[in-house]
Formats: structure tokens, sequence, C-alpha cells
């Protein structure tokens, strides 16, 4: 039978037959596709390639059969991590006919977590980061000290340029593998010390007793940093609250172990902290968006609080306390182990076992309730806060009404201030929020008012940090951004309803406008978290300098640019005259200068606000803005070196 003839929507004849279709071989489709595996091929995707490694280095230890980690960046942009478990199998194995070491490498989906005894519990159930790191590695080395001898396999670009060769003998037992990440792959090969030490600091306090060292070698950079937390996710929790002011002196620890699985559950609430910090890990992976065992925790969290209120009856006949309530001022880690765990993706930010959600539901119920009535002041003194938190929750209620109820009489009327554009689509719109009403003026006037709309804002704002949700809702510098980009705030917030999917700060490069950015960026995070974790906000970067020489105007970003430009400008005698202006504040600007510099996004830079890790922007925003004054003096003090040109 004849190849059917088809046509496309223009009327024209194409061809698509068994040659259009591809099969990739090997590694193949890791190198073609990588952000499929490792999330993306900047930072992040480079840095995730260490994590793989080193996720089957604390499987090890997970097993019982490892208790020493350790990784060092090397002055040729390699990195090597060793461990000192079992070493992986080098004999053969059977399915292939070749030796498990080459399989392990080589392979996708492939290595001793799928049920064959190799691993109980595990975080990497994939079977896909060995050979994903070889397949985007220029070149990757690994040495197996296994049975009294040193195995060697040696790879380029998932390449097998080595087979599996004795090297010499040892003592040890281990995997030690080191590779360089492919320059044709990753945006940019330079690992980052401070963004490893977070990540193993974290593996080591959810790995007690595991010792994890980092050391850096490159020239310049040498240090080095050795983490074992006997206290395990206790001391986590410590280490989270250092800067905050503790509600009770002791972490609770709550714990359990079935034949199958493990939960255990650190906590401590905070007097100075109104909102909550909660982390999860399954297997020691993060689980940033929850799953059953964050479900659990909540339902079971509640429910006890409630129950222990009735029976001291600090809780009035129908008075109720929410969960949302109950975790004010909470930092919590729950940190569940389980075989055959059930991931979202391969990036596993979510578990879906939902036998850990009655697991933990229990475990919760049955020790805190007992905590609680071992431990009556402690629980007394949590209570009244989430009463508190109740009472503030209902007046924050109101206050929210009465802005629902005034929009709706107003047919939803948006801030007086706000000159909105006339594009409807939120992906194409673009908000600035601006300082001052002579900037806004000027942004007002040079904008392109097809896409971009203004909302000047005067003076200080709430630090929201020290306030909780009734104020915000009621606070005249904050209503008008609420209102304007229309998602809500807190449990209301609604990412489908935002007005604008990119909302730009533009603030003067001074330190009064430093701080209105801070207070603004501290509202996002506390309030409309999912703005800056879904990308929506920017800072805007005026420049800092306007050259002139005749009727030639040069706008410099800063003073790293400023000696370039002045040397360009003058010319190759370098006698040409040019005029330096100061830009002091966005208002000095006129509307085709402010334009032309900072709006064009032919011409703009922005600055995008990302919120890499959780516990740094956490700790960061609690020592600018909380309570505490020591912990910024001390952190003034420690960066105040840094501090070249305070109007930067």
């Amino acid at each position: 039978m004849p190849e059917e003839t088809i046509k496309n929507i223009n009327g024209e004849l194409e061809d698509y037959d068994a040659s259009h279709i591809q099969v990739l071989e090997g590694l193949e489709a890791v190198r073609l596709r990588p952000g499929m595996y490792i999330g993306s091929t900047s930072s992040s995707g480079l840095h995730h390639l260490v994590y793989e490694i080193v996720d089957n280095a604390i499987d090890e230890a997970l097993a019982g059969f490892c208790d020493e980690v350790s990784l060092v960046i090397h002055n040729n942009g390699t990195i090597t991590i060793t461990d000192n478990g079992r070493g992986i199998p080098v004999d053969v194995q059977e399915q292939t006919g070749t030796s498990a070491l080459e399989v392990v490498f080589t392979v996708l989906h492939a290595g001793g977590k799928f049920g064959g005894g190799g691993y109980k519990v595990a975080g990497g159930l994939h079977g896909v980061g060995a050979s994903v790191v070889n397949a985007l590695s220029e070149w990757l080395t690994v040495r197996v000290h296994r049975n009294g001898q040193i195995h060697e396999m040696k790879f380029s670009r998932g390449d097998i340029t080595q087979y599996i060769t004795v090297v010499g003998e040892t003592n040890k037992s281990g995997t030690e593998v080191t590779f360089k990440p492919d320059a044709e792959v990753f945006d940019d090969c330079t690992f980052s010390y401070e963004v490893l030490r977070t990540r193993m600091r974290e593996q080591a306090f959810l790995n007690g007793g595991l010792r994890i060292t980092l050391r850096d070698e490159r020239e310049g950079h040498e240090t080095e940093d050795s983490m074992c937390y006997e206290g395990g996710i206790k001391e986590f929790v410590q280490y989270i609250t250092r800067n905050k002011t503790p509600l009770h002196d002791n972490v609770v620890y709550l714990s359990e172990e079935r034949s199958d699985s493990t939960a255990e559950i650190a906590l401590q609430y905070c007097g100075d902290v109104y909102n909550e910090f909660l982390l999860s890990f399954a297997n020691n992976i993060n689980t940033p968006d929850g799953g059953m065992h964050e479900t659990g925790f909540k339902a079971a969290l509640t429910r006890v609080f409630n129950d222990y209120g009735k029976k001291t009856n600090m809780l009035k006949g129908e008075d109720k306390l929410s969960g949302e309530d109950c975790r004010e001022g909470i930092t919590a880690i729950i940190s569940v182990r389980l075989m055959d765990a059930q991931f979202e993706g391969q990036t596993k930010s979510k578990l879906g076992n939902s036998e850990m959600r009655s697991f933990v539901d229990s475990l919760v119920a049955e020790k805190l309730s007992t905590y609680f009535e071992e431990n009556p002041s402690v629980a007394r003194s949590i209570l009244d806060k989430a009463i508190t938190a109740s009472r503030a929750r209902e007046a924050a209620r109101k206050a929210r009404e009465n802005i629902r109820r005034k929009n709706a009489l107003e047919g939803m009327a948006l801030p007086g201030k706000l000159a909105d554009c006339n594009e409807a689509s939120p992906e194409l719109t673009e908000l600035y929020i601006v300082e001052g009403d002579s900037a806004g003026g000027s942004a007002k006037g040079g904008r392109d008012s097809r896409f971009q709309a203004i909302l000047p804002l005067f003076g200080k704002m709430l630090n929201v940090e020290k306030a909780r949700a009734a104020k915000v809702y009621g606070n005249e510098k904050l209503t008008p951004v609420i209102t304007a980009l229309g998602a809500g705030i807190g449990e209301d917030f609604d990412e489908a309803k935002l007005r604008y999917h990119k909302v730009i700060l533009m603030a003067d490069a001074d330190v009064d406008g430093s701080h209105i950015r801070t207070l603004l960026l501290t509202f996002f995070f506390r309030f409309m978290r999912p703005l800056i974790e879904g990308g929506y906000v920017y800072a805007a970067q005026p420049p800092l300098f306007k050259l002139t020489r005749g009727k030639t105007i040069r706008w410099v970003l800063d003073e790293k640019e400023l000696d370039a430009a002045l040397a360009e400008m003058r010319g190759e005698d370098g006698k040409g005259r040019v005029d330096i202006t100061r830009n002091k504040g966005l208002g000095e600007m006129d509307a085709h200068e402010l334009w032309d510099t900072t709006m064009n996004p032919e011409t703009r830079v922005l600055k995008r606000i990302e919120m890499k890790d959780a516990i740094d922007a956490d700790e960061i925003f609690t020592i600018l803005m909380g309570e505490k004054v020591e912990p910024r003096k001390e952190y003034i003090e420690k960066y105040a070196k840094y501090a070249i040109n305070l109007d930067m």
C-alpha cells in the first residue's frame, strides 16, 4: 500500500515517514536535553551534578555503611567527591554482561535502588544520577576501593575512554568520583563554595553523625568546613532560630520507626516571629512543595492544639484554632525515610506516598499530646501565641472583607496613583513600582503605555517582619501594591489573578532607595512568596553617572564602567573634556532619559530577584528586618568592609 500523501495547513506536500523518527543511543538524550535531567544549564544545574554524586554517597550512609563524605574543589575547575562506603560493585552485572560500575555510569535508570536489595531507603530513585553527571562532564574518573583493590574507569562526555582497570591495592572501601563539567553544556562551570556549603550543611543536619567535609583549593579562595551534627534535625532547628527569640528553651523532638520507614520531627516556636517556616524532606531530598508528610503534620498539629485547648479550657465554647494560627511563629523540620518513595518528577519537589500522611499524623497526634501533658508550661505558652494569632487573624479577616467590600462598591477600583497600561494580557505587561511622586511623574511620561504600568509610592512603608497580617491589610503604603497586583496576599494569594508578570522595583541608587527595596522585598517574601519563587520580581538598575561631551551623552551604570567609558569618550589623545554628573535620583531625570536608560526593554538592565535557598532567605530577612538588634549589628560589622560606596 503506498504511503499516504499529507499536506500541511498551507496546502504544501510534506513527507513524514519512518526516516524522520530518531532513536537516541545511550546518553545522547541527556546531552541533547540536559534540562530534563538537571533542571537547567545555569548555576543550579551545575551544582545539581554534585548533589547527584553526593546523594549516592549519603544513600550508603542511610544504609549504615558510610560515615564520612568529602568534597574538594580543585584549581582546574574539577571537583572530587569521596565516601567511605562499600564502593560501587565492580563484578559483572547479569542483565548486561558488563561491570556493574560501567552500568551505573553509562546506563540510564540503572542502580541499586529498584528493589534489588542494594538499599532499603534511597533518595536517588530514578537511577539517572551518576550516568547524567558522566554525560554532562568533559571528563569523569571514578575510582572504587573494594576487596583490597583500587578499580578505575575513565569517561569523556559519557563515552568510555578507559575500561575498568586495577590501579593499586587498598585497605579502605568507598567510591571516589572526579569530574569536570562540560563548558559546551553549562553557561558557567565555576562552582560556588557558598552554594555547596549550604547544601552540605543541610545534609549533615539531616544525617546526624555523618561528617561532611568541604574544601576549596582554588588559589585565593582556600577554605575548608567540616560539618557533623550529632543532634541531627534538633540542631538544624536551633541553627535556623539562632537569630530569633525562642518561646521555649528546648526543641521539641518527635520520632517513630516502623519496619520499612521512619519519621522524625523537630520544632520550636519563636515569640518575635509571625510567620511559619516549614522544611520537609523525604529520604534526605528537600520537598519544597510539601506532600503527604507535610499534610499529615499540619492536620495533626491543628487537632492536638484544639484538643489541648478544650481540655484545659483555654478555648471556650465554639472557639477553634485554624492551622495557620497553630503554625504562627513555628520553625519545623519534617524528615521521613521510606521504601519506594513516590516523588513528582525528577526534581522530587513533592512526596506522593499516601501512607506517610497517616504515619506522620499518628506520630504527631500521639507524641505531641504526650509532650504537652508532660510540659504544661511550654504547651500553654505555645497555645497562648496561637490564640493571640487567632484574634489577629479575625482582625485581618475583617480588614480584608472591608477592602473587598470597598472594592466591590467601587467596581474593583484600582489605586488612584496607578497609571495602568492598555495591554490586557498579564504575560505581556509590566508594573513599575517607583519611589516618590517626582520619579513617578517622569516614569509616567517616559513609559510605553501599551504594556508598562506605573505605581508611585512615597515614604517608608511598614516593616512586615514586625507586623501581623491585620496591619498589612490596612496599611496605606501597601494597600495600593496589593490592589494593583490583584492576586491577594498570604493564604489568599492566587497567582492566576496576577495582573502583571513583571513587577519592577525602581528606586534611587542610594541608602534610602535600598531601604525601600528591602521593605518591599520583605513584604513580597512574607506575604506574596510565589511572586519571588515564580521569577516575577525585578530590580531596575538606573545609571549612576551621566557623561557629556559636546552633544554626545552616555549613561554609565556604575563605577566599574566609569573609567572605561571616560577613556573612550576622551578619545585617543585622552584630552577631550567630559563632564561627569552623578545621578542624585530618578526624579532628576527627564522622562525621555528615564525611558532610554531604565525602562526601554532594548537598552535597560534588570536584575531578577531570586530565592535560591529558603533557609538563607529567611535568615537574612530576620537579621536585617527583625526585632533583635545584636545579630544585625554583627552582620553590619562583618560585611561593612565590602561597602565601598553606600550610594551604589
